[in-house]
């Protein structure tokens, strides 16, 4: 007999089907029939158990299922069509916006390791239903490859800030990416940002626990009528307070509104003293218009915002007017760029993008987004139309 044991894979019995569940929050398939071609099988949780076939056969043969099962992946949340990348993927996590680590010239690195969003946020800067595909990264990879990119910055007070497109508390291994990073010895903060809609104490205390040292909690509304519009879904705004209230006793919390003009504009005093109260700090931010997201109103300007934010501080006694000192942001050196802007390369289509006939080519240890690109596999010319960051855009030559 043969058995196999996953930790990121469960299994469960859907009439001439077994779904495979990955990470808690990814799925797919696998007939049946497929199975039985290998052995008289039987699955248990993590298990799946072969009869009449040695180890080493029923482990390459079931591999084999699972490279197919992989290529069809989806999110349980909306189903749509997912892309695990991992070690072996070919895929650097250099390059794009969405996924992976973002190094925008300081001693700030960005972890993306998952897109995917619990809430349906009126004023989303990413608007995740007009996005068809999801990613999702190995946790050993992306650890990986941040231990990389620490030493190219060549600084002693690194943030790891972990800032999804979407929700990061829906990474299954979180707490073991935290603990993780945690021992890379130039990394002094790990934050993250994060709705709260799925924290819960123990939750935190595990996050915590495993060497997360700040919460940036965007809290956009406490009135619960509003708090629901705003966030798209329910929202327990009574939760969110006693778990903010909790966390602040332990660690740095920042609460984030986003200021939202006409909507949840009288929101703020009421947030403002909710984080006076608990003595967390505050990072009121202005809502911004983008093109791939959603724009319920029309942004003010920077002036009209900071006045509020500097009437707001007169009368609350507490900063609101932040600069990058108050953040402990500093230059640091980055990651040098292997492109030139305006450069024509050669660059190989490796999956879609997270935009509509967006792909996404791989060229050089970088990831390069094309929008508006029929292709779909294969070798493609580019003209690289943007390098900020790291962050590439290329266009077909």
């Amino acid at each position: 007999m043969a058995e196999l044991n996953f930790e990121d894979l469960s299994f469960e019995e859907e009439k001439d089907k077994i779904k495979v569940l990955f990470l808690k929050l990814f799925y797919f398939h696998i007939n049946k029939q497929d199975l039985d071609k290998i052995g008289n099988f039987e699955i248990k949780k993590h298990i799946i158990e072969f009869k009449n076939i040695a180890q080493k056969r029923a482990e390459r043969k079931f591999h084999q299922l699972l490279e197919k099962g992989f290529k069809e992946l989806k999110n349980t949340l909306n189903n749509k069509p997912t892309i695990y990348i991992h070690k072996n993927s070919n895929m650097p996590l250099m390059g794009n916006v969405s996924f992976g680590l973002v190094d925008r010239g300081t001693n700030i690195i960005e972890i993306k390791p998952i897109t995917s969003c619990n809430l349906s946020c009126i004023y989303c800067s990413v608007d995740e239903g007009r996005r068809p595909v999801d990613f999702v990264i190995e946790k050993d990879y992306l650890v990986d490859e941040l231990k990389k990119l620490v030493k190219v910055k060549n600084i002693d007070n690194i943030e790891a800030h972990i800032a999804s497109q979407g929700e990061p508390l829906l990474y299954a291994p979180l707490a073991d990416l935290i603990n993780d990073i945690s021992g890379i010895k130039k990394v002094k903060t790990i934050s993250i940002d994060t709705n709260g809609n799925l924290l819960t104490k123990e939750k935190a205390d595990r996050l915590i626990k495993a060497g997360l040292t700040r919460f940036n909690f965007s809290i956009n509304a406490l009135d619960d009528k509003l708090a629901n519009k705003i966030a798209g879904a329910y929202y327990d705004t009574k939760k969110i307070k006693e778990i903010c209230t909790y966390i602040s006793s332990k660690v740095d919390l920042i609460i984030t509104p986003v200021m939202i003009p006409g909507i949840n504009d009288k929101e703020m005093p009421k947030i403002i003293e909710f984080a006076k109260k608990l003595g967390a700090d505050i990072g009121i931010q202005n809502f911004l218009s983008y093109k791939f997201g959603k724009n319920p109103v029309k942004p003010i300007t920077y002036d009209e915002f900071y006045a509020k934010l500097k009437q707001w501080q007169d009368k609350y006694g507490i900063k609101l007017i932040k600069s990058i000192e108050d953040f402990n942001i500093v230059e640091a050196e980055s990651p040098k760029k292997p492109f030139k802007k305006g450069e024509i390369i050669e660059a190989e289509i490796v999956c879609p993008g997270r935009l509509k006939y967006e792909k996404i080519a791989v060229a050089k240890e970088r990831t390069i987004s094309i929008p508006n690109c029929q292709k779909d596999k294969g070798k493609i010319k580019l003209k690289i139309t943007r390098t900020k960051h790291n962050i590439f855009i290329g266009g077909m030559d």
